[in-house]
């Protein structure tokens, strides 16, 4: 299994403006410049699914796993003999709102997705981070 993790700390949001943000997936394509669409299938819990279509790329079918509200999801998109897990925890901390994201995936092609698609997603949870807390800040 390869896995990667970011986490970063804000006073800037809280939990209840991130979480109305990300379970919006219809809108994720309206703030995040890597995607053309991003549409939810039927409602934010586990069992259900989103799909979101990068630029220049195909649809990708992302299920929901896991859901407790406003603090964790886990979601899976499945490869070709690889699966690749998304956590995402917001938890209130005495220095501000911790936001983490766990990246891992496993399977005999680990390695090839990892190249071509997890790698990516990791290298740019900075800057993801940062646009989800500024638009989370236009949430009321």
């Amino acid at each position: 299994m390869i896995k990667n993790s970011y986490s970063f700390i804000t006073k800037e949001i809280t939990q209840e403006q991130i979480w109305a943000l990300i379970k919006d997936v219809n809108q994720w394509k309206n703030w995040d410049t890597k995607l053309e669409n991003s549409e939810l299938i039927e409602s934010f819990s586990p069992g259900n699914h989103f799909v979101i279509r990068p630029k220049g790329g195909p649809n990708v079918k992302i299920q929901l796993v896991e859901v407790r509200e406003k603090s964790y999801f886990k979601d899976l998109t499945k490869f070709p003999f690889a699966k690749m897990y998304g956590e995402h925890f917001y938890e209130n901390t005495s220095e501000g709102l911790k936001i983490t994201i766990t990246m891992s995936i496993s399977g005999p092609l680990a390695f090839l997705w990892n190249k071509i698609v997890m790698k990516d997603i990791v290298t740019h949870l900075p800057e993801d981070v940062k646009t989800q807390i500024h638009e989370a800040k236009k949430i009321k």
